[in-house]
């Protein structure tokens, strides 16, 4: 196993406010914590989005891409961080960045995204990190 500096603090993105407030955080442990900083946006899976709809992949990918730039843009303006890698990957979010939080040495999302559907407070994604998820969550609260 890699020393904990080496290994990346890894941030959900998803264009919410919350999820910004995340990336503004993250990036400061990032940097308290000399290790690389990662925002990962999760295009869903297509085929679980409506069975009705013919879904164009590329052009989910190309959404979500424009989210995470626009989030990175928001929070950081000019001043991105160094050490920052962006990633936009399908599947469901709580499943990719549970599997992603094992080589991570912190997950980072806010506490909630676009959808609220569970009473703790916690969206349906935060939720299921805190659940199950290989390393320590961070839940930022905005």
């Amino acid at each position: 196993m890699s020393a904990p500096t080496d290994q990346r603090i890894l941030v959900g993105i998803d264009g919410s406010e919350s999820s910004m407030e995340a990336l503004r955080l993250a990036a400061g442990l990032a940097e308290a914590l000399d290790a690389p900083l990662e925002a990962i946006a999760c295009a869903g899976d297509p085929t679980v989005l409506d069975a009705e709809l013919l879904v164009d992949e590329e052009a989910l990918r190309a959404n979500h891409e424009r989210i995470l730039a626009r989030t990175v843009a928001a929070v950081f303006g000019e001043d991105v961080p160094g050490r920052l890698t962006t990633t936009v990957t399908h599947g469901r979010p709580a499943g990719r960045l549970i599997a992603e939080s094992e080589t991570a040495q912190l997950l980072v999302l806010g506490r909630r995204g676009r959808a609220r559907l569970l009473g703790s407070g916690l969206g349906s994604v935060s939720h299921a990190c805190v659940a199950y998820a290989h390393c320590p969550v961070l839940v930022v609260r905005h």
